[in-house]
């Protein structure tokens, strides 16, 4: 068996099935970030989205690897770097000048496109096949998350759009190379989250304090919507993340993903008065369907290559 194989064993590439408890704990992740637009437009310094994301995961990053006393060694120094730009800084700096490119809606339309990704990087990193339920689920996902959060009035520009793919790719590559690579030896959940946090962080914190700053003042509200980003938004979700794409199929994982504009505009409605239309109400249902579309049996297919089929049947047991 080789160190590749013997590593996506112990991350659990080959589970087939996806129990309703780890989806449950899973899908909390994607509803808490949809959580992120109210929180960053009424509590948060205004015009600083790059702040947001350094402290949502520098702070949380660096207490996770001190109370785990977690540090990189070996080829993890590379790893811990790839995963946490992937999964953090890179994926949040592309993420907000994506936003600032183009309006929320069509940013997470182009977004929705991460699924696709995952399915043709599983393929190649992973040995796994596509089926006809993935480009359906893919398909009925995006058009569920366009009616969902598009304006007729919206207008594309070309940066933003290929700025919103990058950030949905740097996700996707995240999600399956955590997969592929598993935990190092010997770190626990948390220490892993906190490996990732922080490095995605430290490399978000320069480009915020040259693009932006820091702010003159910080208000209470202002702290407490750090606070609920850093330790709800990102410590405990990444937590209850990592831990989904280790215990569940990749597809699986990505299109859980779709439940977070789902979940920010029921907050929208719910909470600053938004307007809910039909079409969105359609759109909702579109998205809960794609996400259930690929749980069905027979959805999740195994790896492509027979010689890798035992060696990726037994995912690691953890909290």
């Amino acid at each position: 068996m080789s160190s590749s194989v013997a590593v996506a064993s112990r991350a659990g590439v080959g589970a087939s099935k996806a129990s309703p408890r780890d989806l449950f704990i899973t899908a909390l992740a994607p509803t808490v970030w949809g959580s992120t637009y109210l929180v960053t437009t009424e509590f948060l310094p205004a015009d600083r989205p790059l702040l947001a994301a350094t402290v949502r995961a520098l702070p949380a990053g660096l207490v996770l690897m001190l109370v785990t006393r977690t540090w990189p060694r070996g080829s993890w120094w590379f790893k811990a770097a790839a995963l946490g730009a992937l999964n953090i800084g890179l994926f949040f700096f592309l993420l907000f000048f994506t936003a600032y490119q183009l309006p929320g809606g069509l940013a997470a339309l182009v977004m929705s496109i991460q699924p696709l990704f995952v399915l043709f990087l599983g393929v190649l990193l992973l040995g796994e096949r596509i089926r006809m339920a993935h480009i359906i689920a893919c398909a009925v996902g995006a058009a569920g998350v366009g009616l969902l959060v598009l304006r007729s009035d919206a207008t594309l520009t070309l940066v933003g759009v290929l700025a919103g793919m990058a950030a949905a790719l740097s996700m996707a590559a995240g999600i399956v190379l955590t997969k592929r690579w598993g935990k190092p030896d010997g770190v626990g959940l948390l220490g892993f989250t906190g490996l990732q946090l922080a490095m995605g962080g430290v490399m978000l914190l320069p480009v915020t304090l040259v693009v932006e700053g820091l702010p003159g003042s910080v208000s209470a509200p202002n702290l407490a919507g750090f606070a609920y980003l850093g330790v709800i938004g990102a410590l405990a979700a990444y937590a209850v993340w990592f831990r989904g794409i280790q215990r569940l199929p990749t597809m699986v994982v990505s299109f859980l993903g779709f439940l977070s504009p789902l979940v920010a505009t029921v907050l929208g409605f719910v909470f600053l008065g938004e307007s809910l239309s039909g079409w969105q109400i359609v759109g909702a249902v579109l998205v809960l369907g794609a996400v259930l579309l690929v749980q069905r049996p027979g959805a999740v297919a195994g790896p492509k290559f027979p010689g890798k089929a035992e060696a990726l049947e037994q995912p690691e047991e953890l909290p």
